[in-house]
């Protein structure tokens, strides 16, 4: 573990009262007030930040962060706002959005290590990856969102999840405003958790993610649902191509399942007004599926397809969803259910406390039906 003081960067002296606020004299981040905040988000949901600081240099993080905890008001980080929810009434506090950039490209044997700032576009650097042949993330194309939250719910889709891939985080202790840089295994993931979600939450702010990569690397497909898309696609014709043209491939055919689904941000796709999925698939220990399996054959119910998973057996929450009552479609007001995905939860003209009641239904549901209470992969702000 890497550890980098930057006590001193800022002197408290150095800052004067304003407005109630703390200012430095070279303005090196511009507080806004009263932001509207269902801009900043994929949603497009929530009211107004009371302050607001897009911070496009590591030294306006700590600076906002310095001055503004003396305050004792709650913060908020925000990065590209995919999976995120804010409340109607808005957010009395500060919202400090992550807008660092860069990425650069270091030689390690057959890998490379791929390094990004958090406030780069999570789907950006999977292209440039991809055209650059470096294999181990391209399953995951078209997640909204930015670089600094892929470590934190340990992002995944497709059978890949971003800890396969990932060398290091370096973040900010939010108290000591200390830099630190954790590896792979100081992450502590898990399935779409770490320590930044679990036990840490809060407590640290990213900055930067190191992932490595492997050079003109042959894709593995581990999904049934992705496999079976690109045999129907080829059609049984005789593959002929590139290592570097199958990565494209596959990101290619992640992007058309994804669209189909609603799952990629699209202006002119109603239902893509969402946090994608708004809960997390279920896994199960050997005794909790056992009596799952009970409820289901009671009600005469065709088995789920289940996965493997290290700590028990995988669910998929569409399915329990389905079979709660709730389709693909309905609606419930200004909010409802995408007509592409079960789990995801659509913002057509509604509010945040309409979404909220609408999951609410659900997650009842499903754990009257089938015993098992549903996880917001969403997070959800008070």
């Amino acid at each position: 573990m890497l550890h980098i003081s930057t006590h001193g960067l800022f002197i408290s002296s150095d800052f004067v009262i304003f407005k109630g606020m703390n200012l430095a004299p070279d303005k090196p981040a511009e507080f806004r007030i009263d932001v509207p905040l269902a801009d900043f988000t994929t949603i497009h949901l929530g009211g107004a930040a009371r302050y607001f600081v897009a911070c496009q240099k590591i030294d306006e993080i700590i600076s906002a962060i310095s001055f503004y905890r003396t305050t004792g008001d709650p913060m908020v980080v925000l990065g590209g706002g995919s999976n995120v929810v804010f409340p109607d009434h808005g957010f009395n506090g500060l919202v400090l959005k992550v807008e660092l950039k860069g990425v650069s490209f270091a030689d390690d044997g057959d890998y490379m290590i791929v390094t990004a700032q958090a406030g780069e576009s999570w789907d950006d650097l999977v292209k440039v990856c991809v055209n650059k042949c470096l294999a181990g993330i391209e399953c995951l194309s078209g997640i909204p969102g930015t670089v600094g939250a892929t470590p934190i719910q340990n992002v995944g889709a497709y059978g890949q999840e971003v800890k396969d891939t990932i060398a290091s985080v370096k973040v900010i202790d939010r108290g000591t405003l200390d830099m630190t840089e954790f590896n792979s295994s100081d992450c502590r993931f898990g399935y779409r958790s770490s320590r930044f979600k679990r036990e840490d939450k809060d407590r640290y702010l990213i900055v930067e993610v190191g992932y490595r990569l492997k050079k003109r690397g042959e894709p593995i497909v581990r999904y049934q649902e992705l496999n079976d898309f690109l045999r129907k696609r080829e059609n049984g014709a005789e593959n002929t191509e590139t290592k570097e043209t199958n990565l494209k491939a596959i990101r290619e055919a992640v992007l058309t399942l994804r669209k189909k689904k609603s799952m990629v941000i699209d202006p002119q796709d109603p239902n893509s007004r969402s946090v994608g999925s708004f809960f997390v698939n279920p896994v199960l220990g050997n005794s909790e599926f056992a009596d799952f399996l009970l409820r289901v054959r009671s009600l005469s119910l065709d088995e789920p397809p289940t996965f493997s998973d290290g700590l028990g057996t995988k669910i998929p929450a569409g399915w329990l969803v389905e079979n709660a009552g709730f389709h693909k479609g309905d609606r419930r007001g200004g909010v409802g259910i995408s007509s592409g995905h079960a789990l995801s939860l659509v913002n057509y003209s509604g509010t945040s406390e309409e979404l909220l009641v609408l999951a609410s239904e659900i997650e009842k549901s499903v754990l009257d039906k089938f015993g098992i209470k549903l996880k917001r992969e969403a997070v959800i702000i008070e």
